[in-house]
Protein backbone atom coordinates (compact mmCIF):
# COMPACT_ATOMS: atom_id res chain seq x y z
CA UNK A 1 0.00 0.00 0.00
CA UNK A 2 1.43 3.60 -1.23
CA UNK A 3 1.79 5.84 1.73
CA UNK A 4 0.18 8.98 0.68
CA UNK A 5 0.59 12.22 2.62
CA UNK A 6 -2.27 13.92 4.60
CA UNK A 7 -4.70 15.80 3.67
CA UNK A 8 -4.38 19.50 5.09
CA UNK A 9 -6.51 19.61 8.00
CA UNK A 10 -8.18 22.95 7.22
CA UNK A 11 -9.19 21.63 3.80
CA UNK A 12 -10.70 18.90 5.95
CA UNK A 13 -12.73 21.23 8.13
CA UNK A 14 -13.40 23.03 5.23
CA UNK A 15 -15.07 20.48 3.22
CA UNK A 16 -17.03 18.84 6.57
CA UNK A 17 -18.04 22.33 7.09
CA UNK A 18 -19.34 23.07 3.82
CA UNK A 19 -21.37 19.22 3.31
CA UNK A 20 -23.72 21.07 6.36
CA UNK A 21 -25.67 22.74 3.02
CA UNK A 22 -22.90 24.23 0.51
CA UNK A 23 -23.53 21.65 -2.50
CA UNK A 24 -22.10 24.30 -5.00
CA UNK A 25 -18.95 24.58 -3.01
CA UNK A 26 -19.26 20.73 -2.20
CA UNK A 27 -18.94 19.72 -5.70
CA UNK A 28 -16.06 22.72 -6.49
CA UNK A 29 -13.54 21.05 -3.48
CA UNK A 30 -14.56 16.86 -4.71
CA UNK A 31 -13.59 18.00 -8.04
CA UNK A 32 -10.57 19.81 -6.95
CA UNK A 33 -9.59 17.21 -4.17
CA UNK A 34 -11.19 13.54 -4.66
CA UNK A 35 -9.32 12.40 -1.50
CA UNK A 36 -11.57 14.83 0.45
CA UNK A 37 -14.74 11.98 0.03
CA UNK A 38 -14.00 10.11 2.96
CA UNK A 39 -12.23 12.66 5.08
CA UNK A 40 -12.88 12.73 8.69
CA UNK A 41 -12.84 16.00 10.74
CA UNK A 42 -12.28 15.45 14.60
CA UNK A 43 -14.91 18.66 15.83
CA UNK A 44 -12.76 17.07 19.87
CA UNK A 45 -13.76 15.02 22.37
CA UNK A 46 -14.79 11.77 20.28
CA UNK A 47 -16.79 14.25 17.69
CA UNK A 48 -16.01 12.77 14.60
CA UNK A 49 -17.49 13.76 11.14
CA UNK A 50 -17.72 12.81 7.54
CA UNK A 51 -19.39 15.01 4.84
CA UNK A 52 -21.31 12.13 3.96
CA UNK A 53 -22.58 12.85 8.20
CA UNK A 54 -22.88 16.53 7.89
CA UNK A 55 -25.09 16.21 4.94
CA UNK A 56 -27.28 13.67 6.60
CA UNK A 57 -27.94 15.03 9.99
CA UNK A 58 -28.81 18.37 7.81
CA UNK A 59 -31.28 16.03 5.71
CA UNK A 60 -29.54 17.43 2.61
CA UNK A 61 -30.12 14.41 -0.01
CA UNK A 62 -28.89 16.12 -2.53
CA UNK A 63 -24.97 16.48 -1.07
CA UNK A 64 -25.49 12.56 0.56
CA UNK A 65 -26.32 11.32 -2.61
CA UNK A 66 -23.45 12.96 -4.42
CA UNK A 67 -20.94 12.15 -2.06
CA UNK A 68 -22.26 8.75 -2.51
CA UNK A 69 -22.01 8.66 -5.97
CA UNK A 70 -18.36 9.34 -5.73
CA UNK A 71 -17.14 6.84 -3.33
CA UNK A 72 -18.40 8.37 0.13
CA UNK A 73 -18.82 5.08 2.82
CA UNK A 74 -22.73 4.59 3.52
CA UNK A 75 -23.58 4.77 7.12
CA UNK A 76 -26.25 3.96 8.66
CA UNK A 77 -27.17 7.29 9.69
CA UNK A 78 -26.98 8.40 6.04
CA UNK A 79 -29.38 4.99 4.91
CA UNK A 80 -31.91 6.19 7.46
CA UNK A 81 -31.93 9.98 6.43
CA UNK A 82 -31.85 8.78 2.76
CA UNK A 83 -34.72 6.12 3.33
CA UNK A 84 -33.34 3.25 2.78
CA UNK A 85 -35.32 0.66 4.87
CA UNK A 86 -33.69 -2.28 4.48
CA UNK A 87 -30.62 -1.18 4.67
CA UNK A 88 -31.32 0.48 7.97
CA UNK A 89 -33.08 -2.76 9.16
CA UNK A 90 -30.10 -5.19 8.06
CA UNK A 91 -28.13 -3.03 10.04
CA UNK A 92 -29.94 -3.36 13.49
CA UNK A 93 -30.72 -7.04 12.75
CA UNK A 94 -27.08 -7.57 13.13
CA UNK A 95 -26.41 -4.92 15.90
CA UNK A 96 -29.50 -3.92 17.94
CA UNK A 97 -27.38 -1.56 19.80
CA UNK A 98 -26.71 0.76 16.59
CA UNK A 99 -30.02 1.98 17.65
CA UNK A 100 -28.62 3.83 20.62
CA UNK A 101 -25.43 4.78 19.17
CA UNK A 102 -24.99 8.51 18.46
CA UNK A 103 -23.84 9.95 15.35
CA UNK A 104 -21.79 13.12 14.98
CA UNK A 105 -22.24 15.85 17.10
CA UNK A 106 -24.14 12.93 19.45
CA UNK A 107 -27.29 13.32 16.80
CA UNK A 108 -29.17 9.90 17.02
CA UNK A 109 -30.46 7.62 14.58
CA UNK A 110 -34.11 8.57 14.93
CA UNK A 111 -33.12 12.16 14.53
CA UNK A 112 -31.54 11.29 10.81
CA UNK A 113 -34.24 9.59 9.68
CA UNK A 114 -36.51 12.54 10.93
CA UNK A 115 -34.53 14.59 8.70
CA UNK A 116 -35.12 12.37 5.76
CA UNK A 117 -38.39 13.83 5.57
CA UNK A 118 -41.48 11.72 3.49
CA UNK A 119 -39.03 9.56 1.84
CA UNK A 120 -38.10 8.08 5.50
CA UNK A 121 -41.06 7.86 7.08
CA UNK A 122 -40.75 3.88 6.43
CA UNK A 123 -37.20 4.59 8.31
CA UNK A 124 -38.94 6.37 11.02
CA UNK A 125 -41.68 4.21 11.47
CA UNK A 126 -39.15 1.29 11.78
CA UNK A 127 -37.10 3.09 14.46
CA UNK A 128 -40.49 3.86 16.60
CA UNK A 129 -41.58 0.38 16.36
CA UNK A 130 -38.44 -0.38 18.14
CA UNK A 131 -38.31 1.98 21.54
Amino acid sequence: MENKPALESKLVEEFVGVAHGNFARVKEMLEAQPALVNATWDWGGGDFETALGAASHMGDKKIANYLLEHGARLDIFAAAMLGRLEVVKAALTAYPDALKTPGPHGIPLIAHAEAGGDEAKSVLDYINSLA
